[in-house]
């Protein structure tokens, strides 16, 4: 297997096990977020990433 074969498998691994943790905390009830709020975070991230410094 070359490297690019091995580093996307693996990529493809670690998104299957978030993947798997997100779905086992929403059948235990575990609540997520609403478009608007994951909206609001992404947008402060950039806007900490820009400024330089976080808020």
């Amino acid at each position: 297997m070359d490297i690019e074969s091995f580093v996307r498998r693996e990529s493809m691994l670690r998104l299957r096990e978030n993947l798997i943790a997100a779905e086992e905390g929403r059948l235990n009830g575990k609540t997520g977020h609403s478009i608007d709020e994951v909206s609001a975070m992404m947008k402060s991230a950039i806007r900490e990433v820009l400024d330089g410094q976080p808020k």
